[in-house]
């Protein structure tokens, strides 16, 4: 028979055959040609399922792929809606950097507990981890025990 079977495709890009059928239905990938009732691929449907793939890899949903193939209400080029995608998802990537490098600074500072009781380390965590002054800084918690926060009492 010419071209692949859906068992073949799925061997060959690492996939169960059901994920290739899932792909079809939301439209990321063509309907494949039927011989005999048998789904028959063409070669290129193993470069859109590695697209696809690393696409995935990057962070795109599978919404963001079937808009970047299918969004005919644009007349841009591929590469231009590539591109948009991209970019967009780029400044994604560099908003969760930087939470991540503010959860590293808040993780860092909060290593340097040494409190011998849970009150204490509680403040520690509470003074080291928490940078915006909000209701739960040192000196709120201080004041809910009872205490004020310059003298201690």
């Amino acid at each position: 028979m010419d071209g692949l079977s859906i068992g073949q495709v799925a061997r060959q890009a690492g996939l169960r055959p059901s994920a290739i059928r899932y792909y079809e239905s939301i439209a990321v990938l063509p309907s494949p040609r039927r011989v005999d009732g048998q789904r028959r691929y063409d070669r290129t449907v193993l470069d859109r399922l590695a697209f696809i793939q690393i696409a995935q890899r990057l962070g795109f949903t599978l919404t963001e792929i079937q808009l970047l193939f299918h969004n005919r209400e644009e007349d841009a080029p591929l590469s231009e809606r590539w591109r948009g995608l991209a970019s967009r998802k780029l400044a994604e990537v560099e908003t969760l950097i930087d939470q991540a490098l503010g959860v590293r600074r808040m993780l860092t500072r909060g290593l340097r507990c040494g409190c011998a009781d849970l009150l204490g380390c509680i403040d520690c965590v509470i003074a080291n981890c928490d940078s915006p002054p909000g209701p739960t800084a040192p000196g709120h918690r201080a004041k809910m025990r009872g205490k004020t926060p310059a003298s201690g009492t």
